[in-house]
């Protein structure tokens, strides 16, 4: 059992995709090149600015190229509760961005001939118990009545077998618009778009330190120093107290993954006939579907620690697996592996500046589609094209306490474990 991405070992980083030296200076220095960096890069190249990317592993090393590869329809927060804290209004036009979100994702891989397995699969959200079924059906007439949303549908229970071949849970709720892809194909064909502009990608860049200057910053790195008229720190989960005033804003929890080798088509077909994307209902959910050569991908997490011993993730996972697929019991697993969410205290993305610093981050395990998006528009702020984002309109929760989240976590965890444990 290899204990590395799946994903990145199917499809390595393209030899062809250069890696630079560290310019001078720039007008815009990108700390971070997954979804949001590389989006917002592009982005500020269409505008005409210099741009360097820095990384402080290699391309699309962290969540970008280590998660599920499901581009899901809304965010993190659910829609009524997003309603109720902001308003119809704004509530509106987070739903509605959140679906321009995966239309972008897809325009993208048009535009730039991103070859990444990109499939409107759709997704089904598994109730867990008979109560979560109940508030589903609620949840699906509130969509329709307030949202206008007709592309979801519920699934009882006597029909789950034509989604989803197990017998574990209590219906759920489906929804077609969702997207599946490859999210090492995505981030790799991402970056190669960048370098075909023009955009330094730098590697082994790890930033240790920013200064303001007049007119700009001094971005210390391992590789020596840089100067720049704006920064953005598209870091997410792998944010670091390099700017304090980020990384009390943000979070990291662990995501932690095993795949199998290719099932046989009848095994396939019979637990997904129609190839969508799942997850649970439960506090520590478990996601799972097919990968495109077959494989079934099983995600999810057992606390929220950044550090569990991956063999033994793997074991709780495949154990977790085979109670929902007893079919698989004899299944060989050959990948387990791990990544870090960013989890805001409000669980919802945001994006500002600090300290003169942009920002872009939060998307709490949904960021295929949203942190691209994102990523996007605040490039075209940062270039002035775009005045600004609903996600910057909204107040962001900020505690000192915030890096000491190996203190608080196990907390966190015991409640959540218990309110899963109850009937």
């Amino acid at each position: 059992m290899n204990t590395s991405n799946f994903w990145a070992d199917d499809y390595p980083r393209p030899a062809e995709l250069p890696s630079g030296e560290l310019p001078d200076k720039v007008d815009v220095a990108i700390v971070g090149s997954g979804y949001t960096g590389l989006q917002a890069a592009i982005a500020l190249r269409k505008s005409g600015a210099e741009v360097a990317v820095l990384e402080q592993e290699t391309v699309g090393w962290g969540a970008s190229s280590r998660n599920g590869g499901m581009a899901l329809t809304g965010m993190k927060m659910e829609m009524p509760l997003v309603f109720e804290r902001y308003g119809k209004e704004l509530g509106h036009r987070f739903w509605d961005w959140s679906l321009a979100a995966i239309d972008h994702l897809e325009n993208t891989l048009a535009e730039e001939q991103i070859e990444c397995d990109f499939e409107r699969s759709g997704h089904v959200l598994l109730a867990a118990k008979p109560k979560h079924y109940t508030a589903m059906a609620h949840e699906l007439e509130w969509m329709r009545s307030t949202l206008g949303y007709e592309d979801a549908w519920l699934v009882s229970k006597d029909q789950q077998q034509a989604e989803i071949g197990t017998a574990e849970f209590f219906g759920g709720l489906a929804d077609r618009r969702s997207g599946a892809l490859h999210p090492a194909k995505y981030v790799f064909g991402l970056a190669q778009a960048a370098a075909r502009r023009g955009i330094m990608l730098v590697e082994r860049a790890q930033v240790t330190g920013v200064a303001r200057r007049q007119g700009g910053f001094f971005v210390g790195t391992s590789r020596g120093m840089l100067e720049c008229r704006e920064l953005l720190i598209a870091t997410n989960g792998y944010t670091s107290n390099v700017v304090p005033a980020l990384r009390q804003g943000i979070f990291p929890i662990g995501s932690y993954i095993i795949v199998t080798e290719p099932l046989p088509p009848a095994v396939q077909a019979e637990i997904s006939p129609r190839r969508r994307m799942f997850f649970d209902s439960k506090n520590f959910l478990n996601y799972f579907r097919l990968t495109p050569d077959g494989r079934m991908l099983f995600g999810g997490r057992h606390n929220l620690s950044t550090s569990l011993d991956l063999a033994e993730s793997a074991r709780m996972m495949r154990q977790r697996m085979v109670e929902v697929f007893p079919q698989l019991a004899g299944t060989i697993v050959t990948h387990t592996w791990t990544g870090k969410l960013g989890v805001t205290f409000d669980l919802m993305p945001h994006a500002g500046r600090v300290e003169g610093i942009h920002y872009a981050y939060g998307y709490a395990g949904h960021g295929v589609a949203i942190a691209g998006y994102l990523g996007k528009e605040v490039g075209e702020m940062i270039a002035g094209k775009r005045a600004s984002t609903p996600f910057a309109e909204i107040g962001h929760p900020r505690f000192p306490f915030t890096r000491y989240d190996k203190l608080y976590l196990p907390l966190i965890s015991s409640w959540f474990r218990t309110l899963d444990a109850v009937k």
